[in-house]
């Protein structure tokens, strides 16, 4: 499952780098949690849930609905 989430990501990654910020792979739990960590201006950005929940998020589990849920850490 690790690997597809990484493609989801690497799909979603032009989006965050081309506003300054960029999310990295943390570890993905075999009870279906996915953890990412927002870096460069997601870290501090005041959207960054939103950018979570709505982007990251919803496209992981339409692709992989195993996916629970994914966290910031």
């Amino acid at each position: 499952m690790r690997e597809r989430v990484e493609e989801i990501l690497n799909l979603i990654k032009p989006s965050l780098q081309a506003d300054g910020g960029d999310v990295e792979l943390v570890d993905v739990t075999e009870d279906g949690v996915v953890k990412v960590k927002l870096t460069g201006a997601c870290g501090g950005c005041p959207f960054a849930t939103l950018t979570l929940k709505e982007g990251i998020e919803r496209a992981i589990k339409e692709e992989i609905p195993e996916v629970k849920e994914v966290i910031a850490v």
